[in-house]
This record gives structure tokens, C-alpha cells and sequence, in this order.
């Protein structure tokens, strides 16, 4: 349960801390002690340097215009970056090099890749991911979103929901139901739309936070050129699977070390706001810190077993559930020993809703509260903890499957 580095990675790995060290400012303290101005000034200058540098997709081959880095260079790196407190692109690049641009290099065809990858690179094309609808969330393969061939185009008419990004981006990747009498996981088609035309509407969702990241998506006869479609017509539900497998080795990497750096700063709070001697306090603090331990050593797992050259099954959930668990009940602590002072925010709040506030954020009320209310979420997106414990009991543990319904949009899409 030991990721094991060779001497050959230790180098790389001093390669990259080098390469920090060169391109960083001095007295780098980490993302999150920029304002929202310049954390996006600097991230987008920060994408240029990674560009030049063949380190934005690092992990794709240099004939698409990667560095052809290794899985356990990528991850490497990865951990390196997330200690610096920098990132490894900007917010759509998530969508668009780790899901998309990986997804069309192992399932697209050679003009697919000539087109799309260079231009996600470049910047040119800004992805989002259109996967999720009201009724086929937790559900994925129950998706109603139709796809109608219509001489060389596809038509598209349905919704997307918790479209993450989406008010930026100019590009989606889509599920959506090409033939609505397959059983529920076939007759699914893997489609990149357009999103720069009349019958593509994107409408933000205000959080709880009082930020919008997320969004709904919908589609009116939206147009889909024929070529567009990644893998198979039909056989999409493959393509989905390759897609959500690609995050997974690097958040096994790198999802420790956020934690461990956010504890760093909730002991800081708790000496600053004179709570670090209760006893109360303390044991809440050990129990947090005992949690993030745990944290390392199941990321450790996953990640050996990536390394190793295995995929990450089933047994991920544990890993995603115990997060976002911790995380719900870590930021409620942050409140508590803010105390009075939780009730009125000063600072800034987080810049990205996800996950921890970034490296460098300062221990003020703006930034607990902010990822306080940011936790709520977490138990939600990228699959419910009570997804995660499903797939626990049926798939690790072997337990009895849960009854399930047989209709849903995709069977009462109209025709």
C-alpha cells in the first residue's frame, strides 16, 4: 500500500521542483493568497508557461503536444504542483485535457484528434461536460437527452444539469439517448456539441455559497456534426466509463495533500483564536487529524494500485465517500472555533467551489465559510454518498443489489 519511486522518478521529481522554483515568484505563498483578479491573471499566465513548456498536457504524446510523460511521472508531478499550491491549468482545462482530450486519444479517430486535441492546447476551445440530467444523476445510464440523426448532423433536444464551468465554456461533451429501445446502458452515444449557436441555452445555478460554477444546459434542436461522435453510435456507455476513470489517479495523488495542507491551517486558527489548549477542541483536532492519516493511506492504496498498472474499481468509493464525509463534518469544526466571529465574513471566500480553499488562502472567517458552505456539495457532486455506499455494499462487499425501476426518461423520452 506503498507507492514505490524509482530512482529514475526522483530525478523527475527534482526536475519539476526545479522548474517551480525557476518560474514561481518570489516569496510564493500558494494561489489562494491571490485576490480573484490576479488568481486569474496568474493562472492563465501560468497556462502559457506550462504550454511553452510541453506541461500543460504533460501526460499526452509530444505529436499531439504533450511530453509523454509516464503514469507515475504525471503523478509526480501532480503531487509537486498541488505542494507549490499552483495549478495544472486553468478551470476548464479539467474538462478539456484531463477528461476529453485523454477520452479522444484513446477512442478517437486520427482526424478527431488532429482537429480538437491542437485546439484544446491552444486554448482555442473551452470544454465542459454534459453528462448529468434531473432524473439521471445518480443514475447516469438513465439519461433522457435525445440524439436524432437527421441526414449529417444530430439533433439534440434534452437538459443537462450540474454543468460545471459550463458558462465559460464553448464546447460540450454529451451523453444522450440515440436509440430509446436499447436497455438503459446501450443505445447511449458519446457526442461533441457546439455550443456557439441557437439551440444551446446555459443557465447558471446560484449555490448556497453565492457563487455559480455550476449550471444547466439545454438543448432545443441544437445541431451536432455527424463526425462528432466519440467510440461507437451506441456504444457510448464505454467512452463514458474511459472518461471518469482518467481523474482518479491524480486525486488519489493529490487530494491527501489539500487536506493535509487545509489541517496545517485549522490547527493555525485554532492557536490564533486561543482554542488550541480546550480540551474539547483538542480532541475534535486529533480526530480531524487521525482522519486525514487515514486520508494518505487510502489515497495510497488507489494510487498503488494505478502505478502498478491496474485501473480503479469499485473499491474508489470508499476513497470519494470518506472525503467528502470528512470534509462536512472538518469545516463545521472550523466554524466552531471561529466562534462568534463565524457569524460575520471578513476575507475573501474560496475561488473555486470545490473541495479545500487553495494553498496559500488566508485564515480568515471569508475562507472557512466559504468552504464551509462549499462542503455541503461535496457529499453530492461527482456521485452521492449514498451512491458511494451502494456501490460499496454491492460491488466490494458483495451485498444484496437494491431493487431498481425499470422506467425512467430514457424510456418515457417522446418518439
Amino acid at each position: 500500500m506503498q507507492p514505490t519511486y524509482t530512482a529514475e522518478a526522483d530525478t523527475f521529481r527534482e526536475k519539476i521542483q526545479a522548474f517551480l522554483a525557476e518560474h514561481l515568484p518570489a516569496n510564493w505563498k500558494g494561489i489562494g493568497a491571490l485576490d480573484a483578479e490576479a488568481a486569474h491573471q496568474f493562472s492563465n499566465e501560468w497556462r502559457v508557461i506550462l504550454r511553452d513548456n510541453k506541461l500543460l498536457a504533460a501526460s499526452w504524446p509530444e505529436a499531439y503536444g504533450g511530453a509523454g510523460l509516464s503514469e507515475l511521472e504525471g503523478v509526480i508531478m501532480a503531487e509537486e504542483f498541488a505542494k507549490a499550491g499552483v495549478p495544472t491549468g486553468t478551470a476548464n482545462d479539467v474538462f478539456g485535457i484531463q477528461m476529453v482530450g485523454n477520452t479522444i486519444i484513446q477512442w478517437g479517430t486520427e482526424e478527431q484528434k488532429k482537429h480538437f486535441l491542437p485546439r484544446i492546447i491552444s486554448g482555442e476551445d473551452l470544454w465542459c461536460q454534459g453528462y448529468s440530467e434531473p432524473n439521471a444523476g445518480s443514475d447516469l445510464a438513465n439519461i433522457g437527452c435525445k440524439a436524432e440523426l437527421d441526414g449529417d448532423e444530430w439533433i439534440l433536444n434534452g437538459q443537462k444539469i450540474w454543468t460545471s464551468a459550463g458558462h465559460l465554456a464553448d464546447w460540450i461533451f454529451v451523453l444522450t439517448r440515440t436509440d430509446p429501445e436499447a436497455t438503459k446502458h446501450r443505445g447511449i452515444t458519446f457526442v461533441l456539441c457546439p455550443m456557439d449557436q441557437p439551440g444551446v441555452e446555459v443557465r447558471p445555478i446560484k449555490m448556497i455559497s453565492g457563487e455559480a460554477e455550476f449550471n444547466e444546459v439545454f438543448f432545443s434542436d441544437a445541431r451536432v456534426p455527424k463526425e462528432n461522435v466519440i467510440g461507437e453510435v451506441n456504444g457510448g456507455w464505454a467512452v463514458a466509463m474511459t472518461l471518469l476513470g482518467y481523474e482518479r489517479g491524480e486525486a488519489a495523488a493529490t487530494t491527501p495533500v489539500a487536506f493535509k495542507t487545509e489541517l496545517d491551517r485549522l490547527l493555525a486558527l485554532a492557536k490564533q483564536e486561543g482554542k488550541a489548549d480546550d480540551p474539547v477542541f483538542r480532541q475534535r483536532l486529533a480526530w480531524a487529524y487521525s482522519k486525514v492519516e487515514i486520508m494518505r493511506f487510502l489515497g495510497m492504496r488507489t494510487l498503488t494500485k494505478f502505478l502498478e498498472g491496474g485501473h480503479p474499481g469499485p473499491d474508489a468509493s470508499i476513497f470519494k465517500l470518506y472525503w467528502s464525509e470528512y470534509h462536512r463534518l472538518s469545516t463545521e469544526l472550523s466554524l466552531d472555533i471561529l466562534g462568534a466571529d463565524a457569524m460575520q465574513i471578513e476575507g475573501k471566500f474560496p475561488s473555486s467551489a470545490f473541495s479545500t480553499d487553495q494553498p496559500g488562502a488566508p485564515n480568515d472567517s471569508g475562507s472557512w465559510i466559504g468552504t464551509f458552505l462549499n462542503a455541503r456539495a461535496g457529499t453530492i457532486y461527482a456521485g452521492t454518498s449514498q451512491v458511494q455506499k451502494n456501490i460499496i455494499g454491492e460491488m466490494v462487499l458483495g451485498l444484496p443489489k437494491e431493487p431498481k425501476a425499470d422506467g425512467g426518461p430514457w424510456k418515457d423520452t417522446p418518439k
